[in-house]
């Protein structure tokens, strides 16, 4: 079974696992004070140019999002999210779990622009009783989004400005970061997230790490106490060199940049494969995942060999799913699936 499923389905890039023997029995600091996390915030703040930014390393994407989140909200406050948006339909309502709600607003291709992120403040100022509801407080974004989407600069710049001029802590899910960074299509640069964002994430769980991602706070106001909020919700990690360890083997070289760049290469062979067949996208995706629209009979058939996800049904004889390139995905995986549909043996 060849697998197309997901971005996090191998271990790790064979680089982070060198490093992490080569240090195992090597005594550190806990908690992420050790020398190997604070040379891999050094290399994170040199790619984003952002000498001032705190950077923590947390283990997964739902923990740093939900702490992120409860660390910039005051209690009576909420999240504006795309209704398709992560932490409103992919994490068991971790963020309502912390006591404050996701606030969605609909998607157009898996994105929010800043007029919704307007008129949404507007509505709820507007009305009476806005003292008695979830005071918008943050705006979350995705990017990629869940659709493989990108927001361009000037879409972020939008954003931002908005979110400014509200008063919005904005937080950039970055679960897929390298995916979108390295996209053929994409402006926005590590740089420009730094500038324009209060708080982003780095993956590393999807792009080559065991685990972990980290999270960086340009925000002044977010970067007071915010490790008492990371212990208080088990997202401090004893062994936290074990973290670090894995980003700063994924900075280095730009290893973390050329095994994006190298999944996004062969998603496009897929595309390309997809749109040669006839079958249209869902959505216009120049990431690493890909959304074909497939009679069922012949997903019928490719399951048989390969394994990818159900996304929705189209109509009564076909469906749209997902195959996702990884940083791990091998180049002979592709040529055997691209051949299997050329020559019509799916």
């Amino acid at each position: 079974m060849l697998r197309f499923e997901s971005d996090y389905g191998e271990g790790a890039h064979p680089r982070v696992l060198e490093l992490l023997a080569a240090s195992n029995l090597e005594q550190t600091p806990g908690y992420g004070e050790d020398h190997y996390c604070e040379e891999a915030r050094e290399l994170i703040r040199k790619a984003c140019s952002a000498p001032d930014a705190d950077v923590h390393f947390l283990v997964g994407g739902t923990q740093a999002n939900f702490v992120v989140i409860e660390a910039a909200l005051k209690p009576w406050q909420g999240a504006l999210c795309a209704d398709n948006g992560h932490i409103n339909v992919h994490e068991t309502g971790a963020v309502e779990a912390t006591g404050h709600k996701v606030l969605p607003l609909p998607a157009h291709d898996g994105k929010i622009s800043a007029e919704q992120i307007r008129e949404a403040c507007a509505e709820h100022y507007a009305d009476d009783s806005h003292e008695h509801m979830v005071q918008p407080g943050l705006v979350y974004l995705s990017s990629p989004t869940e659709f493989g989407t990108l927001y361009a600069k000037e879409e972020l710049q939008a954003i931002s400005q908005a979110c400014r001029e509200l008063g919005l802590t904005l937080f950039v899910d970055g679960a897929r970061m390298g995916y979108g960074l390295m996209s053929e299509v994409n402006d926005v640069t590590l740089a420009d997230f730094a500038a324009l964002c209060d708080v982003f994430t780095i993956g590393g769980t999807k792009v080559g790490a065991l685990f972990g991602e980290a999270v960086v706070i340009a925000s002044p106001a977010l970067k007071k106490d915010f490790r008492y909020l990371m212990k208080q919700r088990g997202a401090m990690l004893a062994k936290g060199r074990l973290l670090g360890l894995q980003f700063l083997a994924l900075f280095q070289d730009n290893l973390y940049f050329r095994i994006a760049k190298r999944a996004d290469e062969l998603a496009m062979r897929l595309r390309q494969a997809f749109t040669e067949q006839g079958w249209p996208l869902l959505y216009d995706s120049f990431t690493n995942q890909q959304f074909p629209i497939i009679p069922d009979d012949v997903l019928q058939r490719l399951s048989e060999t390969y394994s990818f996800s159900f996304w929705q049904k189209t109509d009564a004889t076909h469906s749209a799913v997902r195959f996702c390139a990884s940083w791990a995905t091998t180049e002979e995986a592709v040529n055997q699936l691209i051949a299997d549909l050329s020559n019509n043996r799916a």
